[in-house]
């Protein structure tokens, strides 16, 4: 990062480099200033487009409000609906307006004269806005630019904005279009009149075509844990580009998005770059992003890559444009940030990677992409130095951004090149905001340039900030934060924690169709029932075999306990929490190992298996914390008396946990009710019995006393059902089916012979969850989140979207996208990283959701039914469409990967229809229209509601989850009310008076 100054002579060659860059910069700052304040020609001009920038720049709070009404405009049908969305953006008492707009929007109703007037005004001026930043809507505009770029001696690279690609539909047709633009350009340029300044160099012809690509979007399940696979279908399609863009004379320059697809999209390329085809190719480039911390070792693996290749690919260079993105999917997924903090950490990490790229032009040609002045003086400034070679290098601008200034590069006598991003408004707004972002923040170039800040404050050397030196890297985001830090998941885009976790499987694999028996009173059990249980994906695979405890055995489990617990009622609750941490710990070493067992018993596909071990790690962290807050009580005192409240643990817990979270549901319960004090009976469902085998091994080898907590597996129709009725149980938690979950309610509730106490029950028995879609959703987020919600490990989760409901204007369209991308998903063994649908749990459950799905068949229209192995108890993703909201398959709990897609005519009705079952869990709505947010908000009736998010996967301490009517009875799992439910609560009230008198609080 940092020049490594070794003698006076290189001190010298420095300072003369840092001259020769600030008289560049200077040329260039003073060529490319407007020649009055820019705030002054907003003033003068008066064009609503510019007023917008020049209000979002002086306002940061309608700037938030500004661009999310920006990002929905091109989802709203009518002027009226404009109108509307405008005053609920904009019309936030928090935001200051300017007179103008204020004045604009001060109508009464959306659609009377005022407000169809204020709808036209700022829609046309986000159009012509968005004009200003996308060369054009269709080839034919596309082509006037770039002719109008070239007369002004500017070449161009061509991206295609669209949709995100979340269908195999979709990529095809991204490749399509590309083979068809580069095509449609390459003829248009055979009648272009030549420019030398940008058609040749050093006596080469150039390509005078170029399109600028995006990996992902050539498959449309790309995912870092599925290297082999997602390269596989890239790369055919990229070969299929770079043959047409050879036979018609293009050049291909591949995006970088994402910190998350660097890696693999850097390996991809390097492979194919390499084949005997297109090794000798010197017409390709790739991208790196300055603010990225590991960008100078990606930059030194090119050169090293591109020495070997000895033909050379172009860099572009820039700083990135997804920070937000990647600061916030850091904080939410725990992970270290991989971009710096501050921007003048990225500034002084863009100048030292230009460095390190013109010193080897030999192998890599360098494209320095940036508006900053500096930045660009600094990369003439070396490259007069080296004297590099004109093809070697060119500077690259963004289409409408700092136009005076490219001018200005040309005037240089380097080859500059334009970035033209084209397609239909919809798809190009997120672009839009991108660059308006950009435009309007605080530490932009182009803003403070504008502002007219003093020239040496711009083009000040840039430093690496302190926050941002060396080895910050590595503390997670949320270590700077008050609340509970979250066990981060596995960054399956990282090769060093990818590896382990695809080798943990292969590993367990050697372990299966050992026996397990129950855990009483400290020793393992023999018994002399047992079941096999066996990988759903592979049913003749045996994971392992499980005793099944007997009635006898049973008593001899609850006597134990009894035993146990006055002593562990006794142990102080810190001793407690920090055997529930060392738990906790224990569960983290061996991740991949647990990750592995889930994926192979129950069929849930890897990264939701890891992401299943991280929520039983919260599990034991919270509640360890949890106890201790809990444990001092409360205090009430008043003089000459004290009032404390207290908790005591209830007894005797039987937990009986279910099989589709194997790891985290179990332990998240057990460990609550032992942390407070309570002995510990965890029935676990048959087929999930191995994982609790393992939980059981890290909860004795954490240092839980014998007796204290017990794994007594179970037939649950007798011997559990015997352990609920028995009196010497306290306490029962459960999750699973409704049928069951009411059952034992019912038999908790009756008093045993010699039972002393009334039983607590607390059960979660699952949903018929709904997603709305309303006609201001993002599509691409909805279709994605209603798709994950829906078909995560084959839709066996009680947070499952089984419903669909859309409001009429979008259902055709949302229906035809949702079909294409369930259709895209990979269905099969868990076991196999490009898996995102394996199988049901069983044979029985197989074939109950098979009668679901002929029972929809009589009741709706079948918009998809996916094929499914042969071997396995598999069931394929199924859609229907024009279900009536009181269908069978619209009202009962499927639990399988069975979606029901409902017509609303509006949002009330689609709420209603939400509504409308016996149960009440989780709820999504997808919507970008305020009021529609804050009605479900106070409407939707389900315990855990996400907006414009899939509603699964909910995280401990962030969505406490738990849900009521028929969905359950209890407080919210992973949240602060929770550990209340295994412990009684009582109050002493100590009269301190003797003869008159009391002590005195702080009188010796």
């Amino acid at each position: 990062m940092v020049v490594h100054i070794s003698s006076r002579a290189d001190e010298i060659q420095v300072q003369a480099l840092e001259q020769l860059t600030q008289a560049i910069a200077q040329q260039l700052l003073t060529a490319s200033r407007e020649s009055r304040s820019f705030f002054a020609q907003m003033r003068d001009q008066m064009r609503w487009d510019d007023k917008l920038l020049a209000w979002a720049m002086s306002n940061p709070g309608l700037r938030v409000q500004l661009f999310r009404f920006i990002d929905c405009l091109p989802s709203l049908r009518s002027k009226t609906e404009i109108a509307r969305h405008l005053q609920e953006y904009l019309g936030d008492p928090t935001v200051e307006l300017p007179a103008a707009l204020k004045g604009l929007l001060n109508f009464a109703s959306p659609d009377s004269l005022p407000g169809q007037v204020a709808a036209t005004t700022v829609s046309t001026a986000v159009e012509t806005l968005a004009h200003k930043y996308i060369a054009g809507e269709s080839v034919k505009q596309v082509l006037k630019t770039i002719e109008r770029l070239r007369k002004d001696k500017m070449t161009f690279t061509v991206d295609l904005l669209g949709e995100a690609v979340i269908t195999e539909v979709e990529a095809q047709s991204y490749l399509d279009r590309y083979l068809d633009l580069i095509t449609q350009l390459s003829n248009a340029a055979k009648t272009w009149p030549r420019v030398e300044a940008i058609d040749q160099a050093e006596g080469e012809e150039l390509d005078k075509v170029q399109v600028s690509v995006k990996l992902t979007a050539f498959y449309s399940q790309f995912d870092p844990l599925d290297a082999q696979g997602s390269e596989a279908k890239v790369s055919d399609r990229i070969r299929t580009l770079l043959r047409r863009a050879k036979e018609v004379g293009a050049a291909i320059h591949f995006d970088m998005e994402q910190y998350v697809y660097k890696d693999l999209t850097l390996a991809i390329l390097k492979q194919i770059l390499m084949e005997e085809e297109f090794r000798s190719r010197t017409d390709i480039g790739v991208t790196l992003q300055a603010y990225l911390r590991d960008s100078e070792q990606d930059l030194q693996g090119l050169v090293a890559w591109a020495k070997e290749r000895r033909y050379p690919v172009t860099v572009r260079l820039v700083k990135g444009a997804y920070w937000d993105q990647e600061i916030i999917k850091a904080a939410q997924k725990d992970w270290s940030e991989p971009v710096y903090k501050d921007k003048s950490s990225t500034d002084a990490n863009f100048e030292n990677l230009t460095r390190i790229l013109l010193e080897n032009h030999e192998y890599l040609y360098a494209a320095i992409g940036s508006h900053n002045v500096r930045s660009q003086a600094y990369a003439i400034a070396i490259a007069q130095t080296l004297k590099i070679p004109r093809r070697r290098i060119e500077l690259q601008v963004l289409y409408g951004m700092a136009d005076k200034f490219a001018k200005a590069l040309v005037e240089q006598g380097y080859r500059v090149r334009v970035y033209c991003p084209y397609g239909d408004l919809i798809p190009g707004m997120s672009y839009l905001i991108r660059r308006l972002l950009e435009n309007t923040a605080n530490s932009s170039f182009l803003r403070q340039n504008l502002e007219e800040r003093p020239s040496a404050e711009l083009l000040a050397p840039p430093q690496v900030t302190t926050a941002d030196q060396a080895g910050t890297a590595s503390l997670p985001v949320s270590t700077h934060q008050a609340h509970f830090q979250n066990v981060p998941d596995t960054d399956y885009a990282d090769l060093a924690q990818r590896q382990p976790a695809l080798q943990a499987i292969a590993t367990v694999q050697q372990q299966l169709g050992k026996t397990y028996w129950p855990l009483i009173n400290g020793e393992y059990q023999q018994t002399e029932a047992q079941v096999d249980s066996v990988n759903p994906s592979n049913p003749i695979e045996v994971i392992g075999r499980i005793g099944l405890m007997s009635q006898a055995q049973a008593d001899k489990a609850i006597a134990a306990a009894k035993v146990a617990f006055p002593a562990w009622q006794r142990t102080p609750a810190q001793q407690r929490a920090n055997i529930l941490r060392k738990a906790a710990d224990l569960l983290n070493q061996r991740r991949a190992e647990l990750a592995a067992w889930i994926v192979l018993e129950v069929g849930k596909p890897l990264r939701e298996a890891d992401g299943e071990v991280s929520e039983a790690i919260d599990f034991c962290r919270y509640y360890a914390d949890e106890m201790e807050r809990l444990e001092p009580g409360h205090s009430y005192d008043l003089a000459g008396e004290t009032n404390r409240y207290h908790y005591r643990p209830r007894g005797i817990v039987l937990v009986i946990s279910p099989w589709n979270f194997p790891l985290a549901i179990p332990t998240g319960m057990a460990v609550a009710a032992l942390v407070a004090g309570n002995c510990t009976l965890l029935k676990p469902a048959e087929v999930s019995s191995v994982i609790i085998a393992k939980l059981t091994e890290i909860l004795v080898e954490a240092g839980v006393p014998k007796g204290v907590f017990q794994y007594v597996p179970a037939k649950g129709s007798t011997v559990g059902a015997y352990m609920v009725k028995h009196p010497d149980i306290h306490m029962i938690t459960f999750t699973g089916s409704q049928e069951v979950g009411c059952r034992i309610y019912a038999d908790a509730a009756i008093l045993q012979p010699g039972q002393r106490h009334l039983k607590q029950v607390v059960a979660e028995m699952g949903g018929k969850n709904a997603i709305i879609i309303d006609e201001s959703a993002d599509l691409d987020q909805a279709v994605q989140g209603v798709v994950q919600s829906a078909f995560g490990y084959s839709g066996q989760k009680c947070s499952a979207c089984s419903r669909v409901i859309v409001v009429e204007p979008i259902y055709e369209g949302f229906v035809a996208r949702l079909v294409e991308a369930t259709r895209s998903l990979n269905v099969g063994d868990a076991a196999h990283p490009s898996t995102q649908v394996g199988p049901v749990i069983d044979a029985t459950a197989r074939d109950r959701i098979k009668s679901y799905i002929e029972q929809g068949k009589s009741e709706a229209q079948v918009a998809l039914e996916m094929p499914t192995p042969d071997t396995g108890y598999f069931v394929g993703p199924v859609v229907f469409s024009e279900v009536a909201p009181t269908a069978a398959i619209a009202q009962e709990e499927i639990f399988g990967p069975v979606l029901s897609v409902i017509r609303a005519k509006n949002f009330a009705e689609a709420l209603a229809i939400a509504n409308g079952t016996q149960f009440a869990l989780t709820g999504g709505l997808y919507s970008r229209t305020p009021s529609h947010i804050q009605q479900a908000q106070a409407e939707f009736e389900v315990g855990n509601l996400y907006i414009n998010r899939g509603i699964t996967g909910a995280i401990v301490a962030r969505q406490p989850f738990g849900g009521f009517k028929l969905s359950g009875v209890g407080s919210k799992a992973g949240g602060p009310d929770y550990l209340l439910q295994f412990l009684e609560p009582y109050a002493i009230t100590e009269n301190i008076q003797r003869q008159g008198f009391a002590p005195i609080e702080g009188v010796d």
